[in-house]
């Protein structure tokens, strides 16, 4: 196995395995810090999730030799609506805060089957995305890698609350989530042995990715802090994204 392909395992593993245990031992905070502390999670993740998009994943699509951008977009905007899809008829879900009870009960509906193979599907996805930007460039594959990361954390957050308020208990929340967390593995080797293949279509899996980071930016990280905030708390959120956007944006320019 060459370096590549380590660095492509090690951010694999990184983004799911390490971002299960990360939320499993979050959820032995007091509830106290779980609330206030996770909103500032979710804002940065925000920031960086944008900039990934917007600085990085769609301008390296776009820069490929007789790359169609009109194509190159409509995909990514395809891919938008597909994630809207997916979202509403329960085989995407994400669920990014965790703390009120009136967040939880939204999605206490949802089975845990249904959950867990929603969550099994996106870090099938991401697997894949993450292993095609390596392809790419290396350090887009990092970049690429801490997105998924920032935004995998908080995913966990919510999917162990849904599954343990449905009546799971801890140990059997985090063990399906963690076996869930494998799937990134999967679709990295798929990528990897796909690469031939893939090669030609890797500008639309870069946008397709750009797509999913913004979709969640937009319909499920910034909803979720969207409330009332005395100026001192809007300012420190509105920092934090815009931290999350120019640490991610000069990343290695």
């Amino acid at each position: 196995m060459d370096s590549l392909n380590l660095w492509i395992f090690l951010f694999v593993f990184v983004g799911g395995i390490l971002s299960v245990i990360a939320a499993a031992l979050y959820l032995f905070l007091p509830e106290a810090i779980r609330y206030k502390t996770v909103d500032y999670l979710v804002s940065l993740a925000i920031g960086i999730l944008l900039a990934t998009s917007f600085s990085h994943l769609i301008p390296e699509a776009l820069s490929g030799d007789g790359a169609n951008s009109q194509l190159i977009m409509a995909t990514m905007l395809f891919s938008i609506l597909l994630f809207f899809i997916l979202e509403k008829t329960l085989i995407w879900r994400h669920h990014h805060h965790i703390g009120g009870e009136d967040i939880l009960n939204r999605d206490i509906n949802a089975s845990a089957p249904i959950i867990l193979f929603g969550d099994s599907f996106h870090n099938f996805l991401d697997g894949i995305l993450i292993a095609s930007a390596f392809m790419v460039d290396f350090r887009l594959g990092v970049v690429t890698g801490l997105a998924v990361m920032a935004h995998e954390i908080p995913q966990e957050l919510g999917d162990f609350a849904v599954l343990i308020k449905a009546g799971l208990s801890r140990r059997r929340a985090f063990l399906f989530n963690f076996f869930s967390s494998f799937a990134m593995f999967l679709g990295a080797v798929m990528a990897l042995v796909l690469e031939t293949a893939i090669q030609e279509y890797l500008p639309y899996l870069l946008v397709i990715a750009a797509g999913s980071f913004t979709y969640v930016a937009m319909s499920d990280l910034i909803p979720a802090i969207d409330k009332k905030l005395d100026a001192k708390e809007l300012s420190l959120r509105i920092l934090l994204v815009a931290v999350g956007m120019i640490v991610f944006s000069l990343h290695y320019h």
